[in-house]
């Protein structure tokens, strides 16, 4: 025989039965729930801020880097992401996931200004470098110029002395020791018979230098023989006879006072028009000077 069901379901467990588990929580089933006075919890994302304090951070970076010289070419980039975070903060205060406008304006302000000290600064640095440059070159070209000038100077000036030591007969010129030597027009020699250095033909010249110590101390003349050259350049024979005719310069030369040597040199009849002759009282100290000059 089977127990009928109720259709409300099966009756609940009367508590006193001595069937029910006494660890079992009560049942609600059938019971009416109290409604709660309060609703139900909604997750609200906090707002986030990150974007502005980090454009606020870089702005700085970007004004700070920008100040020094040396740096303006890595401020640019702190600038630049400054208004670029700065916009995108400004971006999410307006959508409400942010809440620090200001940090996020201030940002933008400060990157514009990094950039435009970085973008100053790098004008000023190439303005600064060029000028740096310009003044370098100038330097330069004022040196080289001084130098070519010097140069100039100088090979004029050895040009000049150079003119000055080639003199016609009958002319003076002073050695830096203070000799005035002059050296006088050829005058016809005639050798004795015991002559040496004449060949038969050949026409011999005497050679008169005379040399006047114009300084103030006594003064050697170390080289007293000139050499003499024809009017072909070859090199003239030095004529020694016994006549005594013949002077050859040696010892000293005192202040005010002169001394004479005498020469003769033959030459060949083809080349015995003009000549050259060649002069130092010191030739290891001064250079020669050359007098030169038709022989009659």
């Amino acid at each position: 025989m089977t127990t009928p069901v109720s259709p409300d379901g099966p009756a609940p467990a009367d508590p006193r039965s001595p069937d029910r588990d006494p660890w079992a929580p009560p049942t609600t089933e059938g019971a009416a729930q109290p409604a709660s006075p309060y609703p139900p919890p909604v997750w609200v994302r906090p707002p986030g801020n990150g974007m502005p304090i980090a454009a606020l951070v870089l702005g700085l970076v970007g004004i700070g880097l920008g100040l020094f010289v040396v740096l303006f070419w890595v401020s640019w980039l702190p600038a630049a992401l400054a208004v670029v975070f700065g916009c995108v903060g400004l971006s999410q205060v307006r959508s409400g996931r942010a809440t620090k406008k200001a940090m996020a304006l201030s940002g933008v302000i400060m990157g514009v200004i990094g950039l435009l000290l970085a973008v100053a600064t790098a004008v000023f640095t190439v303005v600064l470098v060029k000028g740096a440059v310009d003044e370098a070159r100038k330097e330069v070209k004022e040196a080289t110029d001084e130098a070519s000038a010097k140069a100039k100077a100088a090979e004029d000036a050895a040009a000049a002395a150079e003119k000055a030591r080639h003199l016609a007969f009958g002319r003076s010129y002073t050695f830096g020791n203070g000799l005035k030597v002059t050296v006088a027009k050829p005058e016809p020699f005639v050798p004795d018979a015991f002559a040496n250095g004449h060949a038969k033909g050949n026409k011999a010249v005497e050679v008169t230098v005379t040399v006047v110590n114009t300084g103030s101390k006594r003064v050697s003349v170390e080289t007293g023989l000139p050499d003499v050259n024809d009017a072909d350049g070859a090199s003239a024979e030095l004529v020694i006879d016994g006549s005594g005719r013949q002077k050859v310069l040696t010892g000293y030369v005192l202040p005010g006072k002169e001394a004479v040597g005498r020469y003769a040199f033959s030459l060949p009849p083809d080349a015995a028009d003009a000549m050259e002759v060649e002069f130092s009282p010191d030739a290891m100290r001064w250079e020669d000077a050359y007098w030169s000059g038709p022989t009659s």
